[in-house]
């Protein structure tokens, strides 16, 4: 493998620890790069969860089955059901029935085997 020689390395070193222009200028570009490399993944975070919400608003509840679609599609991609006209995710939470109201209560039984 070819290793830089050590007078390259001597010169950048020379370029760091002397006040030149030539030295301002190569720290100027390693602070600048090291800035990006920073600063980019906390762009992307706050740049995806902009798009989130963006996503989240024009995403419409089914009522009948709960499914989620995008706003404007006229019958539920699940079930079929008609959705109603200017509904957002927000006002169809609202109407929502709970839970304990939909349920199924089960019972134990005995069987008799003796036929």
């Amino acid at each position: 493998m070819n290793r830089p020689p050590a007078l390259l390395w001597f010169a950048v070193l020379l370029l760091l620890l002397l006040p030149t222009a030539a030295g301002r200028v190569l720290l100027d570009l390693v602070g600048g790069v090291a800035l990006v490399l920073l600063a980019l993944p906390l762009l992307l975070t706050g740049l995806g969860w902009i798009g989130w919400k963006v996503l989240q608003s024009r995403m419409v509840t089914c009522p009948a089955c709960g499914t989620a679609s995008v706003k404007g599609v006229e019958r539920c991609p699940a079930c079929g059901t008609s959705m109603p006209v200017g509904s957002t995710a927000s006002a169809s939470a609202n109407n929502a029935v709970p839970a304990s109201d939909v349920t199924i209560d089960v019972s134990a039984q005995e069987v008799n085997s003796d036929s």
